[in-house]
């Protein structure tokens, strides 16, 4: 039997399921993400398209970065999903949108650079200086945008 997780916003109006096993989950320390988000640091989670349905709701788009699509509650405000033409056929969902976040450990920290200085994680896990994924670099990073 397929892994079956669930996600929603903060107000329910967006809800979403997700089937299989998610294929990357990291720390994503970039101030675009940061400053997306609303904290110091997000998490991640990578599916497949093909592996995500929403069961309500439609969430909001808005995108500030070439390449880039995020999405959120139009209501609540809550980050759901974070597309990005550089990386074809991956959907990254928002750690803080899925119902058990608990069951997704990060396996690598992104963008470590650009960590806010007051962030100590004894984790033990790779730091990478920008992506941990391959990506078009016709694309930028965001250093350059």
């Amino acid at each position: 039997m397929a892994r079956i997780e669930r996600g929603h916003c903060f107000c329910g109006a967006v809800m979403a399921v997700m089937e299989g096993e998610p294929f990357w989950i990291c720390f994503d320390h970039d101030d675009d993400c940061r400053r997306a988000t609303g904290g110091p640091m997000t998490i991640w989670i990578g599916y497949r398209p093909h592996q995500v349905e929403l069961t309500a709701g439609k969430p909001k788009t808005f995108s500030k970065t070439k390449g880039v699509i995020r999405s959120f509650c139009a209501d609540c405000g809550t980050s759901i999903f974070y597309a990005d033409e550089g990386l074809r056929d991956e959907l990254y969902v928002s750690i803080g949108f899925m119902d058990a976040p608990e069951r997704f450990p990060p396996q690598a920290q992104a963008y470590w650079d650009m960590h806010l200085p007051f962030i100590n994680m004894a984790d033990g896990l790779p730091r990478v200086d920008g992506y941990t994924r391959r990506r078009d670099p016709a694309l930028g990073n965001p250093r350059e945008r």
